[in-house]
């Protein structure tokens, strides 16, 4: 472990689960790749050992979270300079603050920034069995916002399906489904959807934007099916849609300067933690010295848990 600066605080790490962004950074695929030897792992939860003397803000026994991306988290102690530390409240699950500080924050954030979205208002996604979709699925209901949640067809559908409702969703469908004429019925009980969360590309995105309102907004975030966002003319002439994109690790740097709305979103998460309205994704808990196992599981296809290496 690196000697202790005036300004950098040593961190006892607690866990850490594996995401696909951290899967891209290994393979070189990531817009941001770590200068080497680097460490994998981009999000986590660590407990404050020690801290230098110039720190202020962070003393022994706090848990914290990277601020931005990066940090290298699969390890089991780290010296990290304090502006790369958030702290959040030791009294929430330690697999919520573990996975707090990209999914649901991406959640927060695409719910909140695209669509000024009022109670009654829906909002459909696709990869709704993702951290990312699971999390949208609890703070659109915490906020009275209905969800269409979409998911690939898979042989233990039904068992997802109930796993979802359970969650909040107000209605589970395939990705085949989108394009039956029963998805009208929907319609009929809720509005059409303002917002639309795409994490997969290609098919799935056209069918999707065929369900939004005119001048509604889709907002890529992944592209899990390595395919391009196809639109037809008619979406964009005839009912003015609009495509936007979003990346946290930008909105963070966008807002390092803005520490309110920093806090604000956090403090706003970990109240619905608090309340049980907002739970970790489902996870599979693995010891660090089983990574290579967790790494393989974590690539899988159909893969509804999230492993989390404890370190």
């Amino acid at each position: 472990v690196p000697k202790l600066g005036d300004s950098d605080v040593h961190v006892k790490m607690l866990a850490a689960p594996i995401n696909p962004a951290d899967i891209n950074m290994i393979q070189g695929t990531y817009p941001i790749l770590s200068p080497l030897p680097a460490v994998g792992g981009n999000e986590g939860v660590g407990e404050v050992l020690e801290v230098g003397r110039r720190v202020t803000a962070l003393k022994a026994g706090d848990w914290v979270i990277p601020a931005n991306a990066g940090l290298g988290t699969w390890r089991t102690r780290g010296v990290f300079p304090e502006e790369m530390l958030l702290k959040v409240p030791a009294d929430i699950p330690v697999l919520c603050a573990a996975t707090l500080s990209v999914n649901p924050c991406t959640a927060f954030r695409m719910l909140a920034d695209f669509e000024r979205l009022v109670p009654g208002d829906s909002v459909i996604q696709n990869a709704a069995n993702s951290g990312v979709g699971q999390a949208v699925i609890q703070i659109a209901r915490a906020s009275g916002i209905k969800t269409v949640n979409v998911v690939r067809d898979r042989p233990d559908l039904p068992k997802l399906v109930e796993r979802l409702m359970a969650l909040g969703a107000d209605h589970v469908v395939t990705e085949e489904m989108l394009r039956k004429p029963e998805m009208k019925d929907i319609f009929k009980s809720i509005p059409r959807p303002r917002l639309a969360l795409n994490c997969v590309g290609g098919k799935s995105t056209t069918e999707m934007l065929r369900h939004l309102q005119p001048k509604g907004t889709m907002v890529t975030y992944g592209g899990m099916a390595k395919q391009p966002v196809m639109v037809p003319v008619s979406a964009f002439i005839f009912r003015d849609v609009r495509l936007r994109g979003f990346w946290m690790t930008q909105w963070r740097k966008d807002h390092t300067q803005d520490q309110e709305s920093v806090a604000g979103m956090m403090d706003a998460l970990c109240r619905l933690i608090r309340q049980g309205q907002l739970t970790a994704p489902a996870c599979t808990e693995v010891p660090l010295q089983d990574y290579r196992a967790a790494l393989e599981a974590s690539t899988k296809p159909f893969v509804s848990s999230k492993q989390i290496l404890l370190l």
